[in-house]
Formats: C-alpha cells, sequence, structure tokens
C-alpha cells in the first residue's frame, strides 16, 4: 500500500536559531562528534523530513557549537 508523506515541511526553528547565532553548515559540522554532512544540515533546515537519527545527530551538533542544551522539538516542528 502507497502511502503519501509530506516530506518538503517548511523551515525549521533550527534554520531560526542558527542565524540568531551566526552560524552556518560548516560550523555544525565542525562541533560534531559524529558523522553528518553540510547536506544533512540543510535538508534541515529547509524542512526536508530526516531520519530520527539525523535530528538527534543535528541535535548534538547544535548544543556543542553553542553550549546550550536544545531539544527535539526546539529545532523540529514535526
Amino acid at each position: 500500500m502507497h502511502r503519501d508523506i509530506e516530506r518538503n515541511l517548511g523551515e525549521q526553528p533550527i534554520a531560526t536559531i542558527m542565524l540568531e547565532k551566526e552560524l552556518k553548515a560548516h560550523d555544525l559540522v565542525e562541533a560534531s562528534t559524529e558523522q553528518i554532512t553540510h547536506k544533512m544540515v540543510a535538508r534541515g533546515c529547509k524542512g526536508r523530513r530526516l531520519t530520527r537519527n539525523v535530528q538527534f545527530k543535528l541535535v548534538n551538533a547544535l548544543n556543542a557549537a553553542t553550549g546550550q542544551t536544545y531539544s527535539l522539538a526546539d529545532l523540529f516542528n514535526y
């Protein structure tokens, strides 16, 4: 059975936070201790649906880059 899943969900809160903190995708990739790419960050910001695993990697990277503690709900609205 084929289900239609909306994959493009609009700009996510992670994009706003990165803009406020003056962070680029490279800053998150550099701060991460896990395997993330610039493309993962870009897709997360644009609202492309990501797996839960990638979402957690982005949360961890943003927390490392900012020194703050964000949760999944703070960065993604889906």
